[in-house]
């Protein structure tokens, strides 16, 4: 990862924050209340996020609680497709701190 400049560009940000999420939804922080109770995104904006994960060829499936209301459940990253998943999990550090945003606590 090169050294970001001072202010990163909007292009660098929406693309570290889709690695950010899809990296959370590895880690079990897979529904958008667990991911906004973390980062403290906004709700939208991490719906969108999920929603835009398919544009770098990252297959992010939802799946349903058995037994649960209607859209109730987590998303499961099925296909990390042409992105390095290796590199996201060796930067991720990195990029949260780009975006000012946590990291989960390990237990």
């Amino acid at each position: 990862m090169t050294a970001p400049s001072s202010t990163p560009s909007k292009t660098r940000t929406s693309f570290y924050r889709r690695l950010y999420v899809a990296w959370l939804i590895e880690q079990a922080v897979a529904s958008v209340p667990a991911i906004t109770s973390l980062s403290g995104m906004p709700r939208r904006t991490a719906q969108d996020t999920i929603s835009a994960l398919h544009e770098l060829d990252i297959e992010c499936r939802f799946q349903q609680t058995e037994g649960g209301r209607q859209n109730q459940g987590t998303y499961v990253i099925e296909n990390w497709g042409a992105i390095n998943r290796d590199w996201v999990r060796q930067h991720i550090e990195q990029i949260a701190a780009l975006l000012g945003y946590p990291l989960p606590t390990s237990p």
